[in-house]
């Protein structure tokens, strides 16, 4: 099979399409209240105090690319990198990182108690062929001229009907308009063409114009799915068993469409245009935390269904990419390539604690004032 690039573009992300998640008691989402009123979006903190199990196996790697794929941040980060690395070749107890002069901030939280909330993303790779067949047969679309030329494009009800037919734009054809779809949520990913034994990745070209609008939102004020209940999963069991023209009505009432083109590169980029290593790499808002910054995480473990365990594990993270629907205390954690990374990161919508990690006063990068 040959190999295939990854141009990660987490600007819609599973968050949006699954949004109108429930709340859920605080003792299934991982919230522990420890630490009081946090009254800043970033606070000090004197010590990191943490009971969960460390795992720190995904750092080095990680922040090996950062150091060589970008000399811009090489050379804000290289010394913050290295004492981290003597401060995991000591132990990693995160109650010493001020021995190795590393300051940590803790995040307060949408609600101000420390909670950070944990979503996930992924890529995706999709089985298609190159012609249409009576299985394959749901296009997946390159770049319009509407888009080039910056006119107005049809919407994706239009698309479905059939506006862009016969303008050559045909990259690809699925067998799931449900799946076709996920993977413009997405905004990119990889397709295994079955009648080559391809692989190809198809990155973010652009799109509509239109608005976005969660079908999941959709689902729920239908009464198709509980509120409590809807998922990833959810959704795709729901398309699974309903009609085609009842799923392309689903779709319809989000208005948005994603355009692809091929690209040839060989990494999962994130847009810092560093290769994205799974469960080391976050999407965050760039304003708390620029581009390359390390975070001390504690990340909620779940089981097989989605439920937290009770238990969190401290990672150490680096921020890699950025969301339109990522915020304030809100992280997008990357889970890899494929549907069980898929399956995963659907799944993720739980809380967990964060600290950013500097260098104190006088060192070249410090944390400053957010």
């Amino acid at each position: 099979m040959k190999s295939a690039p990854f141009k990660s573009f987490s600007c819609v992300l599973l968050a949006a399409l699954i949004s109108a998640c429930a709340s859920q008691p605080d003792r299934e989402l991982g919230k522990r209240y420890l630490d009081g009123e946090l009254q800043q979006p970033l606070n000090w903190v004197a010590a990191v105090q943490s009971d969960a199990n460390r795992n720190y196996t995904r750092f080095a790697d990680q922040s090996s690319l950062v150091l060589e794929r970008s000399p811009r941040l090489a050379s804000q980060y290289a010394p913050l990198y290295q004492q981290l690395s003597q401060w995991l070749e000591s132990g990693g107890d995160p109650l010493s990182l001020g021995n190795f002069g590393i300051e940590a901030a803790q995040f307060g939280g949408a609600d101000r108690q420390g909670h950070v909330l944990f979503t996930g993303y992924f890529s995706p790779v999709l089985e298609v062929r190159h012609s249409p067949d009576s299985r394959f047969q749901y296009p997946l679309y390159g770049v319009p001229d509407c888009v080039r030329h910056n006119t107005p494009c049809p919407s994706r009800e239009a698309i479905l009907q059939g506006a862009l037919a016969g303008q050559g734009l045909e990259l690809a054809y699925s067998d799931s308009l449900i799946d076709s779809f996920l993977m413009e949520v997405q905004g990119s990913g990889f397709v295994h063409y079955g009648d080559n034994d391809e692989l190809q990745y198809l990155g973010y070209g652009g799109k509509n114009g239109h608005a976005y609008r969660s079908i999941g939102k959709v689902l729920i004020e239908q009464g198709e799915v509980a509120k409590e209940q809807m998922s990833l999963r959810a959704i795709k069991a729901w398309a699974d068993s309903h009609s085609e023209e009842e799923v392309k009505q689903l779709l319809a009432h989000n208005a948005s469409f994603v355009f692809f083109q091929p690209r040839p590169n060989h990494d999962v980029l994130g847009s810092a245009g560093i290769p994205l290593l799974p469960m080391a790499a976050v999407a965050a808002d760039k304003q708390l935390l620029p581009m390359g910054t390390p975070l001390l995480a504690e990340v909620p473990l779940l089981d097989d269904a989605g439920n937290w365990t009770g238990k969190h594990e401290l990672r150490l993270l680096i921020a890699l990419d950025t969301g339109g629907a990522v915020d304030g205390g809100h992280l997008d954690l990357y889970h890899g390539m494929g549907p069980e990374a898929g399956m995963a990161a659907g799944h993720y919508k739980h809380f967990g604690r964060v600290w950013r990690l500097g260098l104190g006063a006088g060192a070249s990068v410090t944390l400053g004032t957010p």
